[in-house]
């Protein structure tokens, strides 16, 4: 599965980094999501994925 980003819907609230930080990082300049990498739907992708707070995370 792939992972979509939508930048524009994020908050920069960082719940995706705290559960997948090989995955998601924050944008130093407007704190908003970046995708550092493609990974696994594991468990911790999942939980960032389905836990974002203004749904920027989707499967693609």
């Amino acid at each position: 599965m792939v992972i979509v980003v939508d930048r524009e819907r994020c908050a920069g609230a960082g719940q995706c980094v705290t559960w997948a930080p090989r995955v998601f990082g924050q944008d130093p300049d407007d704190g908003r999501v970046i995708l550092l990498g493609e990974a696994a739907a594991g468990p911790e992708v999942r939980r960032a994925v389905t836990g974002c707070p203004t749904g920027a995370l989707s499967w693609g």
